[in-house]
């Protein structure tokens, strides 16, 4: 099975690099960082409005609770839903509400959109689309399941590729929970593991339409372009919109970036005419931003004191946001700023490596040790993935330490019995600053796949409120708290040790990973 694998780079077509355009940022704290609103909308609302949670099982009740108090949407992006007992209580959730919705008057107003990926999600014999079909049987004008199959897994690749290795290819990897204005972002899918013992980042996002719409509006998108689950398990795509993998690949892609930008666009065009009347209308001085979120006089909401930026990255369509926006912060950081980067799967683009190793901020980087690893313990050549994580951490460690840049760019790894690990983000700390301003949380794992490969979104949040950048410095001390620094005898443990033939086979597959 492992030798489809090894051809696959031989049969990908290959991707055309793109530079993020130069961009200099202004002086003056949190403000520094509005530019990003110029590739995307800005939404600017109260830091009373942001919840950071925790823990798995805090993410799995609150998806519960979410959905049973849903009265107009539920709107679900992930990779793929589980198929045990957690995720069928999840899909029994949806259910109830659903039928409540009916009972209550005759005609449901709920709508409940899914979008999945359609390799992962028809892994195996019982998988998402089994898990999801009762809905759409017994609720066909409320439930919609969308099914994204990337453009690049087609014809003879298609036909060579395995079940399972065919994921390597290219992924709907888009998670958001959306349940009508309030909106879940995190890198965590809807299975068992993500709701007891796989550590990953939750940001709530309450009472915030605009945003809501926005996601939304997005998976709708997506949703438009991929596969539509019909009630007897077949799949088939909209009336007129190109098929993924039978129709013409660059006429497709064309369609799903039109599709996309669209949304993108029209959400840039109503957050300006939204900001010109909030805020270019007033008075010299007089839009002082709060520091407290508190409701303004008079019942009015108060001044916005932090700022949302949806980041879209989907290359296959031509759309690289989050790629230029995370080479910008990178590029741009000054001397004696932090980044804690984080991420499950270590395997940094080329481009990412390069801006760490040769940038002023200092760098504190945590990865998954061995055992936390989500492939650890796996069947087969999946089982060998830890190892080849070993050695691409290791090669970058041996050129931080070529470069001297040890005491700038430190390495941590993970590690917590019984548990594995799969957080992803940054957090920013302005020079001279004991707490994050800005954080990006969401699905990106900084690697190649998910700049070239799958669909992606995350969120950058950039406040000014001293409370919540106090909420998001306690989540990452908590994470780096699990976490021991990497040196040079870390590599001389047992554990550590990497066969030949991994070493020689990672970087023909690292790519997929």
């Amino acid at each position: 099975r492992s030798s489809w694998l090894l051809l696959a780079p031989l049969l990908s077509p290959p991707v055309p690099v793109v530079t993020a355009p130069p961009c200099s940022l202004c002086p003056e704290g949190p403000h520094r960082f509005q530019w990003i609103g110029n590739l995307v909308p800005e939404f600017g609302i109260s830091s009373s409005c942001v919840k950071v949670l925790s823990s798995p099982m805090e993410f799995y009740e609150l998806l519960k609770a979410q959905i049973k108090t849903a009265e107009q949407r539920v709107v679900m992006a992930s990779l793929y839903l589980g198929t045990g007992l957690l995720e069928q209580e999840l899909v029994d959730c949806l259910e109830e509400t659903l039928e409540k919705s009916l009972q209550a008057k005759g005609s449901s107003d709920l709508r409940v959109s899914i979008l999945l990926d359609y390799t992962r999600g028809s892994r195996g014999r019982k998988n998402s689309r089994t898990m999801l079909i009762p809905l759409l049987q017994q609720f066909p004008e409320q439930v919609r399941v969308s099914l994204f199959h990337t453009p690049n897994l087609r014809g003879l690749l298609r036909l060579l590729i395995p079940e399972r290795f065919n994921e390597t290819i290219g992924l709907q990897h888009i998670k958001v929970y959306l349940f009508d204005d309030n909106v879940i972002l995190s890198g965590a899918n809807l299975s068992d593991l993500y709701f007891t013992n796989r550590q990953d980042r939750y940001v709530l996002l309450q009472d915030s339409p605009e945003i809501a719409d926005f996601f939304s509006e997005l998976v709708e998108a997506i949703g438009d372009v991929s596969l539509q689950l019909q009630r007897d398990d077949t799949v088939r795509m909209m009336e007129g919109m190109e098929h993924p993998y039978q129709g013409d690949k660059v006429t497709y892609c064309e369609s799903a970036n039109r599709r996309v930008m669209e949304v993108i666009n029209a959400a840039r065009t109503r957050q300006e005419l939204h900001h010109a009347k909030t805020f270019h209308s007033s008075q010299p001085g007089s839009a002082l931003l709060s520091q407290t979120g508190s409701q303004a006089p008079g019942g009015l909401k108060p001044e916005p004191d932090t700022w949302i930026y949806p980041l879209i990255q989907m290359k296959p369509f031509g759309i690289q946001i989050d790629e230029m926006v995370t080479e910008t912060l990178l590029t741009e950081a000054e001397r004696d700023a932090r980044i804690y980067l984080t991420t499950g799967y270590f395997n940094l683009t080329q481009t990412y490596m390069d801006l760490v190793l040769g940038t002023r901020a200092e760098y504190r980087i945590l990865l998954a040790s061995p055992e936390v690893n989500g492939f650890f313990g796996a069947k087969g050549v999946a089982g060998a993935i830890p190892a080849a994580y070993v050695h691409i951490e290791r090669q970058f460690y041996s050129q931080v330490c070529y470069l001297h840049q040890q005491q700038r760019v430190w390495l941590q790894e993970y590690s917590r019995a019984g548990w594995t690990f799969h957080a992803k983000g940054l957090w920013l700390y302005l020079a001279g600053s004991d707490l994050p301003c800005l954080t990006l949380i969401g699905s990106p794992n900084f690697g190649y796949r998910s700049v070239h490969r799958d669909l992606e979104a995350q969120v950058a949040i950039v406040t000014e409120n001293k409370a919540l950048q106090q909420q998001l410095h306690q989540e990452q001390e908590q994470l780096y708290l699990c976490s021991g620094v990497v040196s040079s005898s870390t590599f001389e443990q047992p554990n550590r040790y990497v066969k030949l033939w991994v070493k020689l086979v990672t970087p023909l597959i690292k790519n997929f990973f």
